[in-house]
């Protein structure tokens, strides 16, 4: 994806779901996107007018254990995922980070003067069924195993490169750790009962 372009959202999959909530969803997600792309350009364009060194870190959907004694709106979208099934994203394809991935990230991207331009850290493009069967493995009374196992499981539709990210030194979490870890802490603080 390229900065302006919108994410694509299948119809398909919005019509299954509640319409109004669907269309409010779908313009929340093009104003977000829109924001994040515009205060990029201007960092960049920022630091080059004024001689500046600029690193770009762009996070996928962040997951993991909570730092904050409150949920945030992520965090609160992932639970329900986990609690209902109900998709977060439209389409069902789901790109994650671990928290401390993306932590690490930014505190090698200020150490190492080598790092420069922008990185996307991006743990696993995954579809939503693929998160249900790691958590139906770790949490089966959670009860997806009758929730995915009909539906057609299709090879990734893309991926995103590692390569950089690694380059500056980010080893990514296992997203069976970070499945597991992100539901632990949602217990620990008693957002999700299990």
């Amino acid at each position: 994806m390229h900065i302006g372009e919108p994410k694509k959202v299948c119809k398909t999959n919005l019509n299954k779901q509640n319409p109004g909530q669907a269309r409010a969803y779908f313009w929340f997600l093009l104003w977000y996107q829109l924001s994040k792309t515009l205060a990029e350009k201007a960092a960049v364009n920022f630091s080059k007018e004024n001689g500046l060194d600029l690193v770009v870190i762009n996070p996928a959907y962040v997951i993991g254990p909570l730092l904050q004694p409150t949920l945030n709106f992520t965090s609160e979208a992932f639970m329900r995922f986990i609690e209902t099934g109900k998709e977060v994203f439209a389409d069902g394809i789901y790109m994650l980070v671990d928290v401390r991935d993306a932590a690490t990230a930014h505190i090698l991207a200020f150490e190492k003067a080598e790092a420069n331009g922008r990185y996307c850290i991006v743990g696993d493009v995954v579809r939503s069924s693929e998160i249900k069967m790691i958590l139906d493995k770790v949490y089966p009374d959670l009860g997806y195993c009758l929730g995915y196992k009909d539906k057609c499981v299709e090879t990734k539709l893309y991926c995103v490169s590692k390569a950089k990210a690694e380059s500056l030194g980010v080893e990514f979490t296992p997203l069976e750790v970070s499945l597991k870890d992100t539901v632990e802490s949602l217990k620990e603080k008693k957002f999700m009962n299990l």
